[in-house]
């Protein structure tokens, strides 16, 4: 009484299934290129990036580390480095910790 009665439609002769469904992809293939140049490729660069520099790290360097903290580093290691925060003070980090490399005399 108040639900209507739906018809089911028929399907048009020769409508171009081919045609129709790679229009229907364009939107979503654009969408991933999109993506690719927006994000992908700029995070892709700043890892690269980071991991060179972490492969540059060398003795005396003076670098902030994703705690927030500064200072020198002291011993190399493969995976992991020594850095001084203060006179007599040494602690050990994994190289992945550092995010920056400061310019000489930052740390005093």
């Amino acid at each position: 009484m108040f639900i209507s009665s739906a018809y089911a439609q028929t399907a048009a002769a020769g409508s171009g299934g081919m045609m129709s469904s790679l229009g229907g992809m364009l939107p979503l293939v654009l969408m991933f290129v999109v993506l690719y140049f927006v994000m992908i490729r700029p995070q892709m660069k700043r890892q690269k990036e980071h991991r060179a520099m972490i492969e540059a790290l060398a003795k005396g360097d003076e670098v902030a580390t994703a705690g927030g903290l500064l200072g020198k580093v002291s011993r190399l290691g493969e995976t992991h480095i020594g850095l001084e925060v203060a006179e007599g003070v040494e602690i050990q980090l994994q190289r992945s910790a550092v995010v920056q490399v400061l310019p000489k005399g930052t740390v005093k």
